[in-house]
């Protein structure tokens, strides 16, 4: 991920109105955004799993994106998601979703983390498909 796709990132959930009080604010959300968004494609279940995803990956994700108070708790992440509005959320992702799949032709269908092995979709799948 280069600089580029994370302002891309960063534009398409630009849309997702930040539900936290600025006074309290350690992290931005689109920091929190893309670290959940890379957990969970790496294989992460559940924010303590994405938290220990972000901090397994720190030094990556501090050149990245902007981090002055490091990864983001597991309970950061969870207060910040169960406070956002899914139905944003949901347009912003489902809009990367449409974007990444039109240069995707095989996506894989799971990746196992322990063994390195990836079984392979033999199409593209349409983001509208994935809502179903």
């Amino acid at each position: 991920m280069d600089e580029r796709e994370v302002q891309d990132l960063e534009a398409l959930f630009a849309e997702v109105k930040d539900p936290c009080v600025e006074r309290t604010k350690r992290h931005r959300l689109r920091d929190i955004i893309i670290l959940a968004i890379c957990g969970v494609i790496c294989g992460a279940d559940g924010w303590v799993e994405i938290e220990e995803f972000g901090k397994a990956k720190e030094v990556f994700f501090t050149e990245l994106l902007d981090l002055p108070n490091g990864i983001p708790s597991h309970d950061a992440f969870g207060r910040v998601f169960a406070l956002l509005d899914p139905k944003q959320f949901e347009a912003s992702f489902f809009q990367w979703v449409a974007g990444i799949t039109k240069t995707v032709t095989r996506l894989p269908l799971r990746l196992s983390s322990k063994t390195g092995t990836m079984r392979w979709l033999s199409k593209t799948i349409k983001a509208t498909s994935l809502r179903k």
